[in-house]
């Protein structure tokens, strides 16, 4: 048996070291007027009728069914994070990895000097705006009395325009720092979930900007990520069901393609779907980064499909198989593949329900062709 590679590194199995003295007696009995195709007489046919195994064309019911890998993964704003927004040391964390919390619960408590600031500074800005409001009320009530100077009502009213911008400023800097007063600063649950990941240890100095103290997900907003190559594309599309399995969960999970990537991998020639399961209630328990096992249809309904080993390779791109003519002469027939897996090929042009294939011993009737493995 000799082999040969394609550019693309998958190996090519020739016929020309295959069974040679049957091969030639097959290749003798063809007719020398179809230069395409082999012809096996009667005599041949019977040396090679342990070699040579004929089917029909068939149609696949189901769909051709494949197994990709897969990961458990959120779904985009399923996960929270609490960051630093001022510089301090870190007091205490309050939560441990795997804990669920509710909205606005501590995670982490900070002392931080650079809060004490902001709250003084807004204290100090309602204190401004306040005496500005009475400032003006003074003006107005005077102006009403007839005692009043309209330049010192327009200077009063400028004035608490300034104070109210600077008090809103004061608010929105404080809103960081949360309600308290002083140094110490909370940093709360900015939504219900379960607790990923701590990077936060008492005594620690941490700044804004840096990475997330503590990070959040929803393990009810799980989904499943598979990784499909380019060549099995075809004919996904969202609403397609599929069957998850977990290592370790002996459950099958009814899932359904939710959406489909806009990139392929360009190392790994793979495109992501994104799948979601089909009962809700059926995440509990999982956790996202577990590896899954998706099954899906990879093609249409009522395809025609051939075993792998009827189809051979002619000058490196062109497919074509045999059949069997009513005279017993074997012919060879160009076809147009579709996707190929668990040992078969679906046939999109050549070929039609019920045609006489050699799936067998095809390499026999052609010492030019190749099979791809």
């Amino acid at each position: 048996m000799s082999y040969t590679t394609t550019p693309s590194g998958r190996r090519l199995r020739r016929a020309g070291a295959l069974v040679p003295a049957l091969a030639a007696a097959l290749l003798g009995a063809c007719s020398s007027s179809e230069p395409p195709a082999a012809a096996a007489g009667p005599g041949a046919q019977s040396e090679a009728r342990h070699y040579i195994k004929v089917d029909s064309v068939g149609v696949d019911g189901e769909g051709l069914q494949g197994t990709f890998p897969g990961r458990l993964a959120f779904r985009p704003g399923a996960m929270a994070a609490a960051g630093a927004p001022f510089a301090g040391r870190v007091l205490s964390v309050e939560v441990h990895p795997g804990q669920a919390v509710r909205a606005g619960a501590p995670l982490v408590v900070l002392q931080s000097a650079e809060a004490a600031d902001v709250r003084t500074a807004l204290a100090q800005a309602q204190a401004r705006l306040a005496v500005a409001q009475d400032l003006l009320r003074r003006q107005e009530d005077m102006m009403g009395r007839g005692i009043g100077v309209e330049v010192e009502r327009y200077s009063a009213e400028a004035a608490l325009r300034e104070a109210q911008a600077e008090a809103a400023r004061a608010r929105q800097a404080a809103a960081l720092a949360g309600p308290g007063a002083g140094e110490r600063l909370v940093l709360r649950a900015p939504a219900a979930g379960v607790v990923l990941a701590i990077r936060a240890q008492a005594g620690a100095v941490v700044a804004p900007g840096g990475e997330a103290l503590v990070e959040l997900g929803d393990p009810g907003q799980l989904w499943i990520v598979a990784d499909i190559p380019e060549r099995e594309l075809r004919g996904l599309a969202p609403g397609r069901t599929a069957q998850v399995r977990v290592p370790g969960i002996d459950v099958p999970f009814a899932a359904s393609i939710d959406s489909i990537g806009h990139a392929v991998d360009p190392e790994q020639r793979r495109m992501p779907i994104y799948l979601a399961f089909q009962d809700k209630a059926a995440g509990a328990g999982l956790t996202a980064g577990m590896f899954a096992q998706v099954s899906l249809a990879g093609g249409p309904r009522g395809a025609l499909t051939v075993p792998s080993t009827a189809v051979l390779i002619k000058n490196g791109s062109q497919r074509q198989v045999y059949l069997q003519g009513t005279d017993g002469k074997y012919v060879a027939r160009p076809v147009r593949t579709g996707v190929a897996r668990a040992g078969r090929v679906e046939i999109l042009e050549g070929l039609k329900e019920g045609d006489k294939v050699v799936v067998q011993g095809a390499l026999l009737l052609d010492n030019e062709a190749q099979q791809l493995l």
